[in-house]
C-alpha cells in the first residue's frame, strides 16, 4: 500500500503481516470442528500447552467461555481436562461474549482465559481465543511458544501431581452486563425503538436485556440459539436483516452482533447499513470535539478505506494503521497510549473501558453520541466520505509468498506507480480461510474495477 494521505502508516501493507502462522491465525486457532485443528484431541493437548506456557502463574486457575454452537461444550470439556490434568483449576463460564471472558478473567484474577468460538463463522467452524490476566489477547511471542508444543509430536505435556479442580460459574452473565451498564453510566435510552440482531449468538441472553433496563424499546431477532443456527442468515455478516426491521418498525437504530458479539454492524433509520469505517470517524470526531481523544489519533487497521484517512485529517486528527485483526489494533493503542481504534469490520476498541472489541459496549458509545447530540446516526455517519471501493475473496489451493508471484508483483508495482495518492491495492491472505483477499480503492470508480479484474486474474493464473 503506498497511499498515505494525511494518515501515518504504521507498515507497508504487504510488510504488516507476520508469516503464516501453522495454527494461529488473525485471531487464535480456528477451523471445522471435530477435525484438526479444532478437535477434542487438540483441544486437550492446547490445554497443558497452556498449563505449561504460564508455568507457575496458572496456580491463579484458567477461565473458559463459550459461543452457543454445537461443539463448544465438547471442546469446553477437553480443554478443561487439558488443564485439570496439569494440575490447573479451571472457571467455566458458560455462554458468554468474547469480551465478557476478558472481563471476567481480570476480575477472577485468572491467569489466562481461553474464549471457544469462530466469531461470525457458520456452526459447522469452531475455534480458541487465548486471553491474558489482564485481559488483553496473547501476544506473538505466547501464541509461538504454544504452537511450538502443540505441533511437537514427542510432547505430550507432564500429568500433575494433583488435578486441578473444574468449576461452574453462576453469575458471570451478570457480572459482565453490570460492567457494560457501569461502562454507560447515566445514559438514558427512554423512547429510542432499537431493532437487535444477536445472530443466535452469545449475546442473545443478555443484550436486549442490557437495554432494556437502560430504558430503550428493544425489537430483537435471532435471539434462539440452538447450537445449529449461529450467524446463520443473520447477525453482523447479514445486516440486511435489521436494516429491513428498521424500515419496518420505524426504529431509530439497528445492530447487528456476530456470534461471539465482539463486533457489531449499524444500521441507520433510513434503512442503511453503515459502514465500520463510518463508525469509527463519527466517534473519533465526537472524542476530539470533547477532548478525549488522546494524542488526537485514531488507530484502524489497513483495511480501512483511504476516505475514513482523508476525513480525519480534516478534523486534525492522524490515523495510524495496524496489519488486520482487533489485537494488533489494541497493541498499536497500548503502544501509543491511545483511547480509541477499530476495524472496518465492525470491531471497536475503547481502551479507558474494554481490552478488545465489545459489539454491546460499541452500541452502548453510539447511542450515547446520538443521545447527546440529538442527532440520527444517517447525519452523524454522513460526516465520512469513502472512495470507491471493491473487495473480492478468493479461494485458492495454496498459500505460496505473494512476493514469489512475478506476475503479480508486477502488475502491483505498475498499479503503486499509477495510483500516486489517489488509490491503493491491498492483497493479502486471510488468516483465518483459504483465501486470498484483493482490495483496492480509488477515487475513481472505474479504475477500481479495472485493478481488481487485473489482479484477480493475475492470481488465478499463479494459484488456481
Amino acid at each position: 500500500m503506498k497511499l498515505e494521505p494525511g494518515g501515518r502508516i504504521v507498515e507497508s501493507a504487504r510488510e504488516s503481516f507476520p508469516p503464516m502462522a501453522k495454527l494461529f491465525g488473525t485471531d487464535g486457532i480456528r477451523g471445522r470442528a471435530n477435525a484438526d485443528p479444532i478437535s477434542a484431541e487438540m483441544a486437550l493437548r492446547a490445554g497443558r500447552a497452556l498449563a505449561e506456557v504460564l508455568g507457575s502463574k496458572a496456580c491463579n486457575g484458567v477461565t473458559i467461555a463459550r459461543d452457543p454452537r454445537i461443539s463448544g461444550p465438547m471442546l469446553e470439556g477437553a480443554l478443561a481436562a487439558g488443564l485439570s490434568s496439569a494440575g490447573v483449576d479451571v472457571t467455566l463460564l458458560g455462554v458468554l461474549p468474547t469480551p465478557g471472558l476478558a472481563v471476567m478473567t481480570v476480575k477472577l484474577g485468572a491467569a489466562a482465559g481461553v474464549m471457544i468460538t469462530a466469531s461470525h463463522n457458520p456452526f459447522q467452524d469452531n475455534g480458541l481465543k487465548f486471553f491474558g490476566p489482564d485481559g488483553y489477547k496473547f501476544d506473538d511471542g505466547l501464541e509461538a511458544r504454544m504452537e511450538e508444543l502443540l505441533l511437537d509430536p514427542e510432547w505430550t505435556g507432564t500429568p500433575a501431581d494433583q488435578v486441578g479442580r473444574v468449576t461452574h460459574h453462576s453469575t458471570a452473565e451478570e457480572l459482565f452486563t453490570e460492567h457494560l451498564a457501569s461502562a454507560a453510566s447515566g445514559l438514558d435510552l427512554a423512547g429510542i425503538k432499537i431493532i437487535m440482531d444477536c445472530g443466535h449468538g452469545a449475546a442473545s441472553a443478555i443484550a436486549p436485556e442490557l437495554f432494556r433496563t437502560l430504558g430503550a424499546e428493544v425489537i430483537e431477532l435471532a435471539n434462539s440459539p440452538d447450537g445449529l443456527n449461529i450467524n446463520e442468515q443473520c447477525g453482523a455478516m447479514h445486516p440486511e436483516r435489521a436494516a429491513a426491521a428498521v424500515l419496518e418498525h420505524r426504529a431509530r437504530i439497528g445492530v447487528s452482533f456476530d456470534g461471539d458479539a465482539d463486533r457489531v454492524i449499524f444500521t441507520d433509520e433510513t434503512g442503511a447499513i453503515v459502514s465500520g469505517d463510518r463508525i469509527l470517524a463519527l466517534v473519533a470526531i465526537d472524542l476530539k470535539q470533547r477532548g478525549a481523544l488522546s494524542h488526537d489519533t485514531l488507530v484502524a487497521t489497513v483495511m480501512s478505506n483511504a476516505g475514513l484517512i482523508d476525513t480525519m485529517r480534516g478534523h486534525g486528527i492522524t490515523v495510524e494503521t495496524t496489519a488486520v485483526g482487533d489485537r494488533h489494533v489494541i497493541e498499536r493503542m497500548r503502544e501509543g497510549g491511545f483511547v480509541f481504534g477499530g476495524e472496518n469490520s465492525g470491531h471497536l476498541i475503547f481502551s479507558n473501558a474494554a481490552t478488545t472489541g465489545d459489539g454491546m459496549l460499541s452500541a452502548l458509545m453510539v447511542l450515547g453520541i446520538m443521545k447527546r447530540r440529538a442527532t440520527p446516526l444517517s447525519e452523524l455517519a454522513a460526516v465520512c466520505t469513502e472512495w470507491p471501493s471493491l473487495l473480492v475473496n478468493l479461494k485458492v489451493p495454496a498459500k505460496p509468498a505473494l512476493d514469489k508471484l512475478t506476475k503479480l508483483q508486477a502488475f502491483i508495482t505498475e498499479a503503486d506507480k499509477s495510483f500516486g495518492t489517489d488509490g491503493r491495492q491491498l492483497i493479502r491472505y486471510s488468516g483465518t480461510e483459504t483465501k486470498i483477499r484483493v482490495l483496492v480503492e480509488h477515487r475513481d470508480a472505474a479504475t477500481c474495477k479495472q485493478w481488481i479484474e487485473t489482479f484477480t486474474q493475475a492470481i488465478r493464473e499463479e494459484i488456481g
